[in-house]
């Protein structure tokens, strides 16, 4: 136990040097790196993956996954962008629609999950395909634009020097590490991620957790379908393709125990940063998109392979 708490804490400090270091590497193999501009690219860009990031969080804390959150991305942009432009909603009514429905999806995946019993990956790919499919059939498989132009305050205007899309990731921090550390459900996801037999035994209702931990994933997937929608000021029918793989090894960088039980969101975002870096770092350096996800893939296998290790030396 007490080498499993060593580790932790060292994971925890060495997430933020590996940020550091990958920081430092890419500004001096490309002095654009360091650019106003850039780094407001970056900003922006890891706003979508923090958002996002939150709901993935507490669905990997209960040792769940979530393989939809891509897709509600895409289906929040397509719906949003056609109640706006071809329906004839309001800004708020089209947003307050699009959330709405994220945590439907949410609920729906929590249901599959807790209550039919279908395993997590098996429920939330299912609904992956399914709303990848209703995105291209509402869209007709083409962008939708023409929006009100205060839309653009969302992903594109600034308070003062910081990017509002900024603003949003740290207001959705702070209210996931508030759920986290200062409230009852915030100690059930941790209850249930560690042993979910004791939990039930324990008086947690562990559907009821499980329904919640996924509408939250939904509503954060769809704030962070919102603010990709108002910066790219175009619905895309694969606006959110692949973004799942990007937040889950976020969230898992980050140092959140695939097994469940444990993580703070705090190292998630470093976990972010990094993958924001990386990424933008990588496009910087003319990599292929192919080698991007070779290194994106290898990442995940190491964070994966570090928490299994630290799994293992816990339990010998």
């Amino acid at each position: 136990m007490k080498n499993n708490v060593v580790l932790n804490q060292l994971k925890s400090k060495a997430i933020w040097v590996v940020f550091v270091i990958l920081f430092i590497g890419f500004a001096i193999a490309n002095p654009r790196f360091l650019s106003s501009s850039n780094l407001f690219t970056i900003a922006r860009q890891v706003s979508m993956y923090g958002i996002a990031s939150i709901g993935m969080t507490f669905v990997i804390l209960i040792a769940g996954i979530d393989l939809s959150a891509g897709s509600v991305i895409t289906i929040v942009n397509i719906v949003c962008a056609y109640l706006m432009v071809n329906s004839g909603f309001s800004m708020p009514a089209a947003i307050i629609c699009s959330l709405i429905m994220a945590v439907g999806i949410g609920i729906l995946n929590g249901f599959m999950v807790s209550t039919i019993g279908i395993p997590a990956i098996i429920a939330t790919f299912a609904t992956q395909i399914v709303f990848e499919g209703a995105a291209y059939l509402l869209s007709g498989g083409t962008p939708i634009y023409g929006f009100d132009t205060r839309f653009k305050i969302i992903g594109q205007g600034y308070v003062g020097p910081i990017p509002v899309p900024v603003i949003i990731m740290i207001c959705c921090f702070a209210v996931g590490a508030f759920i986290l550390n200062k409230t009852y459900f915030g100690r059930y996801f941790y209850a249930v991620g560690g042993n979910e037999e004791a939990s039930k035994l324990s008086g947690i209702r562990v559907g009821y957790i499980k329904y919640l931990i996924y509408a939250l994933s939904g509503l954060f997937a769809g704030l962070a379908g919102i603010v990709m929608l108002s910066r790219t000021n175009s619905a895309q029918p694969t606006a959110g393709k692949g973004y799942e793989f990007d937040v889950i090894t976020c969230v898992v960088l980050g140092g959140v125990s695939v097994s469940g039980g444990y993580g703070k969101i705090s190292n998630v975002i470093a976990g972010v940063m990094i993958i924001g870096v990386l990424t933008n770092g990588m496009v910087l350096l003319n990599v292929s998109t192919y080698m991007q996800m070779v290194v994106k893939g290898l990442v995940l296998v190491l964070a994966v392979g570090f928490d299994c290790f630290q799994q293992k030396r816990a339990t010998t």
